[in-house]
């Protein structure tokens, strides 16, 4: 079945970075849209950037010139760099398969455009 399992979360003080790694499994088409979601407490799962299967690219306000995605079908993974870290990043970050194969994303990532999530890698700055 497929799987996605994420891993790299921590705490950090503003200014630090991490990087989130997510391994996905069980298909063998690689052309979906992948993404990461992030869902802070109260408040609704926010699409931070995704990736389509010819490397291009989307990332929200929030995080962009901070945030850069990354995939590797090869290695099956989907990786997301996050620099210049603000308490406001804090949040459950998520991994996710998008429905519909085909290569393409459609901007900006919805929650209702992926089928496949991870179970999720909680991420904490303080400042």
């Amino acid at each position: 079945q497929v799987q996605l399992v994420e891993s790299g979360g921590g705490s950090v003080q503003t200014g630090g970075s991490l990087r989130l790694s997510c391994a996905f499994s069980g298909y063998t088409d690689k052309s979906y849209c992948m993404a990461w979601f992030r869902q802070a407490p109260g408040k609704e799962r926010e699409g931070v950037a995704q990736i389509d299967n010819y490397q291009s690219t989307f990332y929200a306000d929030s995080v962009k010139g901070r945030f850069t995605i990354s995939r590797d079908n090869a290695e099956n993974t989907v990786s997301l760099q996050m620099n210049s870290l603000k308490p406001e990043d804090t949040a459950t970050y998520y991994c996710a398969r998008g429905l519909w194969g085909g290569g393409r994303c459609y901007n900006p990532p919805s929650p209702t455009d992926f089928a496949y999530w991870g179970q999720g890698t909680q991420v904490t700055v303080s400042s």
